[in-house]
């Protein structure tokens, strides 16, 4: 195996907030608590709390590999987490890591535009995008035959009434993370699914 096909199999988190000194709610005494991280996977966006290794340090922005077990390098053991459980930090700077996935992985995103299906007879995964009806969405059918968008900027432009393709794209991403009961799913993945 090659050290590409490694790196591909091993799922990594960027960390959203770091807590040296543990979770306040920790009812043991500060010294005997682990530092606590917070982070998303930026595959498919599930969330998770890390306790990291004694000699183990993180910095927001960074990251750190989270499964399998065997690729750990900082992390002791992590958890998967709901929304409700990030702390106010790991919260607050999920929008900023969003944004840059958008911009850093905007081929990724837009292929969603040029690539969606339907999910039943009468529903099309272009429907599950805030504010996509029925005629939004046969607007999208019809320019992605004319050719695959290029970018965000293309599908605004191509598709009239689209008005802001990358902001659809980071609502439906909040409502995914944040949504327990959600039928449907394009970006967020949970263990039960």
């Amino acid at each position: 195996m090659s050290d590409t096909e490694s790196d591909e199999e091993i799922r990594r988190a960027v960390v959203l907030d770091y807590l040296p000194h543990g979770r306040s709610d920790d009812d043991r005494p500060q010294y005997r608590r682990s530092a606590v991280g917070y982070g998303v996977d930026t595959r498919d966006f599930r969330l998770y709390e890390f306790a990291l290794a004694d000699d183990g340090d993180a910095s927001i922005g960074d990251e750190v590999a989270v499964e399998p077990s065997s690729a750990w390098d900082a992390v002791d053991h992590v958890r998967e987490i709901e929304y409700d459980d990030l702390s106010s930090g790991a919260r607050s700077e999920l929008d900023y890591v969003i944004d840059e996935l958008l911009e850093d992985e905007e081929d990724r995103f837009v292929a969603v535009y040029d690539d969606a299906g339907p999910v039943t007879l009468r529903l099309h995964q272009l429907n599950l995008l805030p504010g996509i009806g029925d005629k939004l969405r046969d607007s999208i059918l019809d320019e992605r035959k004319r050719g695959p968008f290029e970018d965000f900027e293309d599908v605004g432009e191509r598709v009239d009434g689209l008005h802001d393709p990358e902001d659809v794209i980071r609502e439906r991403i909040f409502e995914e993370i944040t949504g327990e009961d959600l039928k449907y799913r394009l970006f967020a993945r949970r263990d039960e699914e």
